[in-house]
């Protein structure tokens, strides 16, 4: 049985990097007692894997792992038992169960996700509000791209799904995942350049809000939570 685990991240523990997330998850699996699979041979270790890891400095209120269980154990219990064992800064939001194939594990399904940016004040001009329409009716918005060998100039306009302002905050809906993603900090570096506003003057607090499958096909796009593919262990 496999099993998917959303959980959020807050305050100070934004700061902590994604392999030390891991190792504590470890820590508090063993100290709830949840009855995980470990892999074989001589350096067994637990069968877990993250969706997409979060960078430092980022909150989020939807990050996922998937588990593999050796029992059954219910989705309330798993949560109670596992929140009861957190740390101020993280806390489990659902346990449910996820398909048994590889290939529809959080890692490899992921396929967009949802931010929001609380922009400090007085670091983008003043109409920057004003101006989101037209930088998103640009046919093109090209940005220099690091990957893993070079940099190269791609167009992100068709990476971006959604990018709106609410509440003078910015929204945005990202590809994300192995095949396309996009960080928040590369549209804000080009939103910039259509500005004309210093980008290295740019301070914001991120905040990850949820992550998404596609389970569409080629000709349209529908984004579905990864929680929404589970299904709560009675």
């Amino acid at each position: 049985m496999k099993a998917r685990i959303k959980f959020k991240k807050y305050g100070a523990l934004r700061f902590i990097g994604h392999l030390d997330v891991m190792r504590f998850f470890q820590k508090a699996i063993r100290r709830a007692h949840i009855p995980i699979a470990y892999t074989g041979g001589y350096s067994p270790h637990m069968i877990m894997s993250f969706a997409n890891p979060l960078g430092i400095g980022i909150t989020s209120e939807g990050e996922y792992f998937d588990i593999e269980l050796k029992e059954s154990i219910s989705s309330a219990e798993a949560v109670s038992r596992l929140n009861a064992v957190m740390v101020e800064g993280i806390e489990v939001l659902s346990f449910r169960q996820i398909a048994e194939e590889k290939k529809m594990t959080g890692m490899a399904i992921v396929a967009a996700a949802d931010y929001l940016l609380d922009l400090v004040p007085g670091t983008l001009p003043d109409d920057w509000e004003t101006q989101m329409d037209a930088f998103l009716a640009q046919s093109e918005i090209r940005i220099l791209k690091q990957t893993k060998r070079s940099e190269k100039e791609v167009d992100i306009k068709p990476l971006i799904y959604r990018m709106e302002v609410q509440d003078h905050k910015l929204f945005m809906q990202l590809a994300a995942g192995s095949v396309e993603n996009l960080k928040p900090g590369l549209v804000m570096e080009a939103f910039c350049r259509f500005l004309d506003a210093d980008a290295t003057q740019l301070k914001f607090a991120l905040c990850r809000l949820e992550m998404y499958a596609d389970s569409g096909d080629e000709n349209a796009r529908n984004l579905v939570t990864l929680e929404s593919l589970g299904t709560v262990i009675e």
